[in-house]
């Protein structure tokens, strides 16, 4: 009895702190009927935008979907409305619920020449309740080398994030987002971007936060990281919270053609990222000894490898960063 009343005592200011936010920015009745309306449009749109199969219905479908989320996140304290049964969309809360980022894939082409591209958008949260939205751009299919330079929402690499952990470094934030890109027919990518916001409170992609200098052979850092390999299968890219550490699964190709990124797969070997002074430091060799089957860390992944999401996990996700967040600062007051 003593230990349930201890928990319910940790608990007791998230809860506040949720009561008090939905009593100072509650929806009207009136505009949350307005949201629900949308939200079924969208929903329907969403549904057709990933699984039509032509490619000239999946673009229609993504521009009606566009221009009825701009019109549904117009609405007055649009950003405390989830749209819980819009499936196939990320919708991710920043840990400290300062912003959401909404993206999702497009798929183009018949099957045997897909390619894919990203849609996205960041909502602030404001204090009247308005709109301050930048709308993401993904230039990822112009570029040969994506990880080599800062970007803005104007020229984003493109992903559907699934994830997103905050770091701080001199007290300023830095969010880590890990997305995923169906990217062709024959192999998929993820990728682990680093966004911030700068004196204009604008977004800022990337950043050479990813250092290799620990490396037996160092390399030159990295403005993002991102692995491409083989169609349908499952590759491990995600902050383990009980290791306090990005793992990456390890990957070799199947045929011995490693220039081929499409017959790359995992190897049962991690290596992974350790946030040290502002970088993301990669650490080459994770796990020095062989493991088990069964004793790799692995997580419940938010996409399936053909990038439909897992609306409900991502939804849990999500309230989980709230919650860790709301802990951190209980814990520092």
């Amino acid at each position: 009895m003593k230990k349930l009343s201890q928990h319910i005592l940790i608990f007791l200011p998230f809860l506040f702190l949720i009561a008090g936010t939905a009593q100072g920015q509650k929806i009207s009745n009136s505009d949350l009927k307005i949201l629900r309306q949308k939200e079924d449009s969208l929903k329907e749109f969403s549904q057709y935008l990933n699984t039509d199969e032509y490619p000239e219905d999946r673009m229609y479908s993504d521009s009606i979907f566009t221009k009825t989320l701009l019109r549904a996140l117009l609405v007055k304290n649009s950003f405390y409305y989830p749209f819980d049964s819009v499936i196939g969309i990320s919708k991710l809360y920043a840990p400290d619920t300062s912003f959401r980022i909404i993206t999702w894939n497009v798929l183009y082409g018949p099957d045997f020449e897909l390619y894919s591209q990203q849609r996205g958008a960041i909502q602030m949260k404001t204090n009247d309740g308005s709109l301050k939205l930048f709308p993401l751009r993904d230039v990822s299919s112009f570029y040969d080398n994506p990880e080599d330079s800062v970007r803005s929402r104007m020229n984003w690499i493109g992903a559907a994030y699934y994830r997103m952990i905050r770091t701080q470094y001199k007290n300023k934030n830095f969010y880590t987002l890990f997305g995923f890109d169906p990217n062709s027919i024959r192999s998929s990518k993820k990728w682990i971007e680093v966004l911030s916001f700068n004196q204009k409170n604008e977004p800022v992609f990337g950043g050479k936060f990813f250092t290799f200098e620990k490396d037996s052979i160092p390399k030159p850092p990295k403005d993002r990281f991102s692995i491409e390999y083989k169609k349908d299968t499952r590759v491990l890219v995600d902050f383990i919270d009980d290791m306090d550490m990005i793992l990456v699964d390890h990957l070799v190709s199947e045929t011995d053609q490693p220039e081929l990124n499409w017959t790359l797969i995992p190897d049962g070997d991690q290596e992974g990222f350790k946030w040290v002074n502002g970088k993301w430091q990669h650490i080459d060799k994770v796990f020095t000894f062989k493991l088990q089957d069964g004793q790799v860390p692995v997580t419940n992944p938010l996409f399936d490898n053909k990038g439909k999401a897992d609306e409900k996990k991502l939804q849990e996700q999500s309230d989980k960063n709230k919650s860790k967040e709301q802990k951190k600062e209980d814990d520092e007051n």
